[in-house]
């Protein structure tokens, strides 16, 4: 198999330049040309020659020729239907890779693990735009993917949020969600000049290892959701008043009060005070058997 030769901006250049491509700001398109950061993704996702990858935004394909070299095969999904000829030519000497030109929003992951891997857990490697981000990951996580670890890169902000804990300004309702389905690692930081173009923001690479078990026991985890859903929505009010005004939740005052008391809550706390395992028994405390 051939060797990967994109990732350095001599190569990316010659390309785009080939196929006269223009970047697409809808689709927040930002290429790697850093081969350091490409052997590190390589390295963080632990591919080995037993795996099926799944790539979402393969770009011109600078990842996907890495990805293909490492794994066993590699289904990479880009939306930018003007990337398919390049894509089919940057990859036209890499055999164990097929693209499709679909919304990953729209794709069913699922069928793809049946049918390419024989059900077995998945591996997930991306680099992001920003602005999908979050629906990317939860659809991933919520529509019971059999995935075994999911490692991307996203603007560092939004790294620094999967991973926080509860007292941090970045803490919220992605950040819970997040470590309720994997555990989060950063293992790379990437300055804006290893892209082209150049994002206004720095990125990180990061590596959701998913859980066999979440961490904690919750009888409900769509309720659990939009517990924490409503509990972030007014960062500066109370738990109690989150909840109360929350359109998606519908328990009294006297509920509310009396399942913030069963879990030894002050009722002047706030939602983002709260960890994991407290709004998992919160969660519970309102479901009456």
């Amino acid at each position: 198999m051939t060797k990967p030769y994109l990732g350095d901006p001599k190569h990316t250049i010659e390309v785009l330049q080939k196929y006269d491509f223009a970047f697409q700001k809808r689709f927040g398109q930002n290429f790697l040309i850093d081969t350091h950061v490409l052997d590190k993704i390589i390295a963080a996702s632990q591919i080995t020659k037993d795996d099926f990858v799944l790539e979402i935004g393969p770009g011109i394909g600078t990842m996907t020729q890495y990805l293909s070299v490492a794994a066993r095969e590699v289904v990479a999904v880009e939306i930018d239907k003007t990337l398919i000829p390049i894509l089919e030519d940057t990859l036209s000497e890499f055999p164990n890779v097929t693209v499709i030109n679909d919304d990953i929003l729209k794709v069913d992951v699922a069928k793809i693990a049946r049918e390419r891997n024989g059900g077995r857990p998945v591996k997930v490697v991306a680099n992001l735009p920003y602005y999908i981000t979050t629906p990317i990951i939860m659809g991933l996580f919520e529509n019971q993917v059999p995935l075994d670890s999911i490692t991307i890169m996203v603007q560092k902000e939004v790294a620094d949020r999967m991973k926080t804990g509860p007292g941090s300004k970045d803490y919220g309702a992605l950040s819970l969600a997040v470590q309720y389905y994997a555990k989060p690692e950063i293992v790379a930081n990437v300055p804006p000049n290893c892209f082209m173009p150049r994002p206004k923001v720095g990125s990180a690479v990061i590596r959701l290892t998913r859980y066999e078990q979440p961490p904690v026991f919750v009888k409900d985890e769509h309720l659990m959701f939009r517990i924490i859903r409503a509990s972030f929505n007014q960062r500066r009010k109370t738990l109690m008043n989150g909840l109360k005004n929350s359109g998606e939740l519908s328990f009294s005052k006297e509920e509310i009060e009396a399942a913030i008391e069963t879990c030894g809550l002050s009722p002047s706390v706030r939602g983002e005070a709260l960890t994991l395992e407290q709004f998992a028994a919160l969660t519970n405390a309102f479901i009456t058997e």
